[in-house]
């Protein structure tokens, strides 16, 4: 394969169609290894650290438009004028402030375990959401010694041992100040009214079994969304991509192939 090319904040593999890789919260750009490796020979894979991860620096401040702008930016150094993106989870929530900001960008949007707004109304949810998360760190645990239990939350029962140990791994590896700053991010976001105006072509892919962003929920984002596809990947729960790949990458190639081919 061609091995991915190291660039100031994401890896770069193959050619053909460009497809835009974000990851989540608790790992970087090597949650996508699985589709570097699997898919560079039909798209040319751009798969980001999302600023502050891995070798991307930090914003002077993280919002989302300075992230959906900062993705516009990577794109510009590729000199890739439209591209699909694919976001995951938070990376989702990029995708969707991209596709609201930079909508003359976007080839294509797919939308994994992610979700339209987060938490509930009264703002106490999301308060609680960042103490649970934030306060083992704060009081000296590190997310290597978070990694286990909480991927053990994430995954659904079609993970085996070495997809669950993969994702131990990636997030072991997080920079802590990078996932704080994230988990503080995401309880603040609402895409919601921004739903009927995404006018590329779009695909709501959920996991079965995925308790963060539940499949129901998926479905009914993905109705908001003017034509927008809805798929489920069974026996999956959040992180699709490395619980089953085959299924996840199968799903993705379909969905792009179909929008470069015009059957979109």
């Amino acid at each position: 394969m061609n091995v991915p090319l190291p660039i100031p904040g994401a890896y770069v593999a193959g050619e053909g169609p460009p497809l835009a890789l974000l990851h989540g919260v608790g790992t970087d750009h090597r949650a996508f290894r699985p589709q570097l490796v699997r898919l560079h020979k039909r798209f040319r894979l751009i798969a980001w650290d999302m600023p502050g991860y891995g070798m991307s620096p930090v914003l002077p401040e993280t919002t989302w438009p300075a992230l959906a702008d900062a993705l516009a930016r990577l794109l510009d150094a590729q000199r890739i004028d439209r591209a699909h993106v694919l976001g995951h989870s938070i990376g989702g929530m990029v995708a969707q402030t991209f596709a609201a900001r930079h909508p003359g960008r976007l080839r294509s949007l797919i939308l994994s375990a992610t979700s339209p707004a987060f938490g509930k109304p009264d703002g106490e949810w999301q308060r609680e959401f960042v103490r649970q998360r934030l306060a083992p760190l704060e009081n000296g645990a590190t997310l290597r010694d978070l990694a286990p239990e909480t991927v053990a939350k994430l995954v659904g029962p079609k993970a085996d041992k070495a997809a669950r140990e993969f994702a131990i791994a990636c997030m072991a590896e997080v920079p802590v100040p990078a996932f704080a700053a994230a988990i503080k991010l995401i309880v603040t976001f609402d895409g919601r009214g921004d739903l009927p105006n995404i006018g590329a072509p779009t695909l709501c892919l959920a996991g079965e079994r995925d308790t963060n962003a539940p499949a129901e929920m998926m479905a009914k984002m993905a109705a908001k969304i003017p034509g927008a596809e809805y798929a489920v990947l069974p026996g999956v729960g959040h992180l699709g991509n490395i619980e089953d790949p085959a299924a996840f990458d199968a799903a993705v190639t379909e969905f792009v192939e179909g929008v470069e081919n015009g059957d979109r």
